[in-house]
Protein backbone atom coordinates (compact mmCIF):
# COMPACT_ATOMS: atom_id res chain seq x y z
CA UNK A 1 0.00 0.00 0.00
CA UNK A 2 1.57 3.40 -0.62
CA UNK A 3 1.10 5.82 2.02
CA UNK A 4 1.49 9.64 2.26
CA UNK A 5 5.34 8.80 3.51
CA UNK A 6 5.99 7.00 0.31
CA UNK A 7 2.99 8.83 -2.13
CA UNK A 8 6.12 11.21 -4.12
CA UNK A 9 8.77 8.50 -4.43
CA UNK A 10 7.23 6.84 -7.88
CA UNK A 11 6.46 10.53 -9.57
CA UNK A 12 10.76 10.94 -8.76
CA UNK A 13 11.22 7.80 -10.44
CA UNK A 14 9.44 8.75 -13.80
CA UNK A 15 9.42 12.61 -13.87
CA UNK A 16 13.16 13.67 -13.85
CA UNK A 17 12.58 17.21 -14.82
CA UNK A 18 10.04 17.01 -11.31
CA UNK A 19 12.93 16.27 -9.04
CA UNK A 20 14.39 20.15 -8.51
CA UNK A 21 10.51 21.27 -7.85
CA UNK A 22 10.61 18.28 -5.43
CA UNK A 23 13.90 19.24 -3.41
CA UNK A 24 13.39 23.08 -3.56
CA UNK A 25 9.74 22.43 -2.05
CA UNK A 26 11.36 19.90 0.62
CA UNK A 27 14.04 22.96 1.35
CA UNK A 28 10.95 25.50 1.84
CA UNK A 29 8.95 23.28 4.22
CA UNK A 30 12.16 21.67 5.86
CA UNK A 31 11.26 23.06 9.47
CA UNK A 32 7.90 21.86 9.46
CA UNK A 33 6.97 18.52 11.34
CA UNK A 34 4.53 17.69 7.90
CA UNK A 35 5.07 18.60 4.15
CA UNK A 36 1.73 20.01 3.09
CA UNK A 37 0.90 17.30 0.20
CA UNK A 38 -1.49 19.36 -1.38
CA UNK A 39 0.71 22.11 -2.26
CA UNK A 40 3.51 19.87 -3.44
CA UNK A 41 0.74 18.10 -5.91
CA UNK A 42 -0.34 21.80 -7.16
CA UNK A 43 3.92 21.94 -8.19
CA UNK A 44 3.35 18.98 -9.97
CA UNK A 45 0.21 19.66 -11.66
CA UNK A 46 1.83 23.15 -13.15
CA UNK A 47 5.02 20.37 -13.47
CA UNK A 48 2.63 18.61 -15.81
CA UNK A 49 0.98 21.21 -17.86
CA UNK A 50 4.73 22.22 -19.11
CA UNK A 51 5.06 18.75 -20.03
CA UNK A 52 1.89 18.90 -22.15
CA UNK A 53 2.96 22.08 -23.37
CA UNK A 54 5.93 20.17 -24.66
CA UNK A 55 4.49 17.55 -25.65
CA UNK A 56 6.50 15.00 -23.40
CA UNK A 57 3.96 12.02 -24.01
CA UNK A 58 6.57 9.89 -23.03
CA UNK A 59 6.69 11.46 -19.56
CA UNK A 60 3.03 11.92 -19.49
CA UNK A 61 2.48 8.34 -19.68
CA UNK A 62 4.73 7.58 -16.74
CA UNK A 63 3.50 10.03 -14.77
CA UNK A 64 -0.31 9.03 -15.10
CA UNK A 65 0.51 5.56 -14.43
CA UNK A 66 1.91 6.39 -10.68
CA UNK A 67 -1.59 8.38 -10.34
CA UNK A 68 -3.15 5.37 -11.29
CA UNK A 69 -1.11 3.68 -9.17
CA UNK A 70 -2.07 5.81 -6.29
CA UNK A 71 -5.69 5.64 -6.97
CA UNK A 72 -5.31 1.55 -6.89
CA UNK A 73 -2.93 0.82 -4.28
CA UNK A 74 -2.98 3.95 -2.23
CA UNK A 75 -4.28 4.25 1.42
CA UNK A 76 -7.21 6.89 2.03
CA UNK A 77 -5.35 9.42 2.37
CA UNK A 78 -3.32 8.96 -0.87
CA UNK A 79 -6.54 7.64 -2.80
CA UNK A 80 -8.05 11.38 -1.77
CA UNK A 81 -4.93 13.77 -2.63
CA UNK A 82 -4.54 12.19 -6.12
CA UNK A 83 -8.17 13.18 -6.71
CA UNK A 84 -9.14 16.28 -4.97
CA UNK A 85 -5.06 17.46 -4.93
CA UNK A 86 -3.56 16.67 -8.09
CA UNK A 87 -7.02 16.24 -10.63
CA UNK A 88 -8.50 19.14 -9.36
CA UNK A 89 -5.26 21.15 -10.03
CA UNK A 90 -5.15 19.82 -13.17
CA UNK A 91 -9.00 20.37 -13.86
CA UNK A 92 -8.25 24.26 -12.86
CA UNK A 93 -7.30 26.19 -15.72
CA UNK A 94 -5.92 29.06 -13.24
CA UNK A 95 -3.11 26.37 -12.19
CA UNK A 96 -2.60 24.83 -15.46
CA UNK A 97 -3.67 27.17 -18.25
CA UNK A 98 -6.67 26.98 -20.49
CA UNK A 99 -6.68 23.71 -22.78
CA UNK A 100 -4.36 21.74 -20.77
CA UNK A 101 -6.77 19.93 -19.61
CA UNK A 102 -8.65 18.53 -22.41
CA UNK A 103 -5.26 17.61 -23.75
CA UNK A 104 -4.55 15.52 -20.30
CA UNK A 105 -7.94 13.30 -20.47
CA UNK A 106 -6.46 11.12 -23.49
CA UNK A 107 -3.37 9.81 -20.55
CA UNK A 108 -5.91 9.33 -17.88
CA UNK A 109 -6.14 5.55 -17.30
CA UNK A 110 -9.39 3.85 -15.75
CA UNK A 111 -9.50 4.47 -12.40
CA UNK A 112 -8.09 7.80 -12.65
CA UNK A 113 -11.10 8.27 -15.47
CA UNK A 114 -13.67 7.65 -13.30
CA UNK A 115 -12.18 10.15 -10.53
CA UNK A 116 -11.51 12.78 -12.89
CA UNK A 117 -14.96 12.54 -13.80
CA UNK A 118 -16.31 12.79 -10.39
CA UNK A 119 -14.06 16.13 -9.86
CA UNK A 120 -15.92 17.13 -12.79
CA UNK A 121 -19.11 16.74 -12.31
CA UNK A 122 -18.90 18.21 -8.59
CA UNK A 123 -17.64 21.60 -10.02
CA UNK A 124 -20.02 21.74 -13.30
CA UNK A 125 -23.13 20.50 -11.04
CA UNK A 126 -22.03 20.00 -7.77
CA UNK A 127 -22.22 16.69 -7.16
CA UNK A 128 -20.35 15.20 -4.01
CA UNK A 129 -17.18 13.22 -4.78
CA UNK A 130 -17.33 9.62 -3.22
Amino acid sequence: MISKETMMLPILQVAEGFKPIWNEFLDEWSNEDEFPVYLALSDLARYVSTLVEKSDVEELRDIFSVVEQWHLEGDKFVKEAATVGLLEDLQNTNVVGVGVPQKIEPFLLPQTKLWWQKVSLFWSEGKVIS
